[in-house]
């Protein structure tokens, strides 16, 4: 059975194995911090040489924020294949998928919130940044409103502005106890639709 399971793991294509050893990093990073985790228990859990690690991320530093890309940056799959419904479903079809991502990573992903208040790394403040943009990208797809001209600038700076509220709740939920993941998502549904519809209108105007 090791056998087969090594000629598996010879077998697979590039891409799959840079995914399975991203996949490594990011559980071993989130349960044991970036300090404690190294090259070789990540290349040893995913079976592979730590060369090879190193030749796909360039070393640890690199692949810990390739880690950090992956779970802050939402995934084109939170906004694909909406159906050509109304705002509030897709919206809510994205939060859902989202939070599935979140509940799925835990560990990383509150490892990964917490560098934030740090403020003192600009790779990890950038990549923080592109994340933010990304996620006003695919509200804005999911709401139906990439087209919208008249006060564009702050609305996006309101939905940038929102996910600080949003990372705040999951930690209400994932630490806390104090909400579920369905009050988390009935409340960051109807928080966007409401900065959408409500809040975006009266800034427009003033």
């Amino acid at each position: 059975m090791d056998v087969q399971r090594q000629d598996r793991r010879r077998r697979m294509e590039p891409d799959a194995r840079r995914a399975e050893i991203l996949g490594v990093a990011r559980r071993l990073f989130g349960a044991g911090g970036y300090t404690t985790v190294s090259i070789s228990d990540i290349a040893a859990e995913a079976g592979v040489a730590r060369a090879l690690v190193n030749h796909y991320f360039g070393g640890k530093r690199q692949l810990y924020l390739e880690v950090v890309r992956q779970m802050m940056v939402v995934p084109a799959s939170v906004s694909e294949r909406l159906p050509p419904t109304t705002p509030e479903e897709r919206l809510s079809i994205c939060v859902d998928r989202w939070l599935e991502v979140v509940e799925r990573n835990r560990d990383m992903w509150l490892s990964a919130i917490g560098l934030e208040s740090l403020g003192n790394d600009p790779e990890i403040d950038q990549i923080m940044l592109e994340a933010d943009e990304v996620a006003t990208d695919r509200i804005l797809e999911a709401a139906m409103m990439t087209d919208v001209a008249e006060g564009r600038t702050k609305l996006r700076a309101m939905i940038r502005a929102h996910s600080s509220m949003l990372k705040a709740a999951s930690r209400e939920w994932l630490v806390r106890g104090t909400l579920s993941r369905s009050d988390l998502h009935v409340i960051l549904t109807r928080t966007v639709l409401h900065l959408l519809h409500t809040v975006h209108p009266a800034l427009r105007d003033d």
